[in-house]
């Protein structure tokens, strides 16, 4: 809807008195080329630059958007940009206070707007996964006939949360994670820039780079964190904000960790021994610091998967599923939640049954290949599909085991120079008790069909 009566006399109040809005609205972006991040959505002739007007519409007018991305990484900023930047009437719109009678004011609005004064709008909808369906719907007219342009802001994958008409009339933009450079640079625009904090501090190195962890990616989150702590710089009639004023202003302890240092490594590797010692306790510690840090959940993930083939294996077969199925859920959701994902891996992993012997397996293995043990594949085993192949004697005298009783074939499978070589060393530990049994049962049935010796 238009802005009412009282939001009109407070953005006129914040106009008036910059300084009493929040530092992060005071250093919102007032042009595509101020946004921090998204370059790859910003190239010239990009949906948005069109959408402010850069190198005109022609036939081919601009096209509804979708901005899906996790929250503090610039979908509400490039909107407001819009807003500024074009010509065209803008109106804002959440999904969390509007619902379908605000929607079709506005479109009644647009089409009036259009005829009246040949006036376009563009509709900001933020938080459109919180539509419902029907919600959904009631968009459909307006966006097909471009009664309005839509910007629709989401942090739910919109393949889930928006209905396919909706989707398929308009073009989804993934935002991506801003990096430590991005806000770094939007940190120091901020300490300087006369919007922001005029030079009135300064910002450490270390208290910058605990900024940046704590900020977890999220600009919005950063300048509130670095107001937080300017005010207490301030307050104690300090020019700079140490550590120990950031660590008090946002009641949050620097964690001792660089992501690029030993501790990186030194945590990680305590996550993993922790696991691998079935100490659920200590593991969800080493976690806790990852996360607290600012450690990529990604990261964290893939050291689980390992973990979970390396130090688990067949003793647990689901440990792995848990594993892949976690960091699949953490690439699709991101932090915050992200934590509660990595939490119940960890827990299962951490309390599963331990077995290295798919890990000593093939590095066995490995072993004697890369030692020259390989040896010629057994005649009866080679392909005897192709022409010529029954001249060499390839596939002679090959056993199909499903002709066989137990689906078993007793033949030499292996080449000579590691036949009866045991690679496989199965423990009794968990769901592994159950393979070391088949695999005991197979090999006696093997050596006792060839007609070798079973005795040692």
């Amino acid at each position: 809807m238009e802005p009412d009566l009282f939001t009109a006399a407070a953005e006129d109040r914040q106009e008036k008195d910059p300084a009493g809005s929040p530092l992060a609205v005071r250093m919102r972006p007032r042009t595509l080329d101020e946004v921090v991040g998204q370059q790859h959505l910003l190239k010239p002739g990009s949906p948005l630059r069109r959408l402010v007007g850069e190198g005109g519409s022609g036939p081919a007018g601009p096209s509804s958007v979708f901005l899906w991305g996790p929250p503090g990484i610039g979908k509400t900023t490039l909107a407001h940009v819009v807003s500024q930047a074009t010509n065209k009437r803008f109106v804002e719109l959440s999904a969390i206070t509007a619902g379908v009678k605000e929607v079709r004011a506005v479109i009644d609005g647009a089409r009036r707007a259009s005829g009246g004064y040949g006036k376009e709008t563009v509709l900001f909808l933020d938080e459109i996964h919180r539509f419902s369906k029907a919600q959904q719907d009631s968009l459909l007219p307006a966006v097909e006939n471009r009664w309005v342009t839509l910007i629709a802001a989401t942090t739910e994958n919109p393949y889930f949360s928006v209905i396919s008409p909706l989707l398929s009339r308009s073009l989804l933009l993934t935002l991506e994670p801003l990096t430590d450079d991005d806000l770094r640079g939007l940190l120091r625009r901020a300490l300087t820039d006369a919007r922001g904090l005029a030079g009135a501090v300064t910002l450490p190195e270390d208290t910058e780079g605990h900024l940046l962890r704590i900020a977890g990616g999220d600009a919005r989150r950063a300048l509130t964190a670095l107001e937080a702590g300017a005010g207490s710089a301030l307050a104690k009639g300090e020019k700079e904000i140490t550590l120990q004023t950031l660590e008090e202003s946002v009641d949050r302890a620097a964690v001792k960790y660089d992501r690029d240092g030993d501790q990186h490594y030194d945590v990680a590797s305590a996550l993993i021994k922790s696991i691998r010692g079935s100490d659920v306790d200590a593991a969800l510690h080493y976690l806790a610091r990852m996360i607290e840090a600012g450690e990529d959940p990604r990261f964290i993930a893939r050291r689980l998967m390992i973990s979970a083939s390396e130090d688990i294996g067949l003793a647990d077969p689901t440990a792995l599923q848990t594993a892949v199925a976690a960091a699949q859920a953490v690439a699709m959701i991101g932090f915050p939640e992200a934590r509660i994902t990595l939490s119940q891996a960890t827990i299962a992993l951490a309390l599963a049954p331990k077995s290295n012997a798919a890990y000593t397996a093939i590095d066995a293995a490995l072993a004697d290949v890369r030692a020259g043990r390989a040896g010629a594949v057994p005649l009866h085993l080679r392909d005897g599909h192709y022409k010529g192949a029954q001249k060499l004697g390839h596939g002679q005298g090959y056993r199909y085991p499903h002709d066989l009783p137990g689906g078993i074939a007793a033949q030499q499978y292996a080449p000579d120079e590691v036949h009866g070589t045991r690679y496989y060393e199965p423990t009794r530990h968990g769901a592994e008790a159950r393979y070391a049994d088949v695999v005991e049962r197979v090999r006696v049935r093997l050596r006792t069909d060839s007609g070798e010796s079973t005795d040692g």
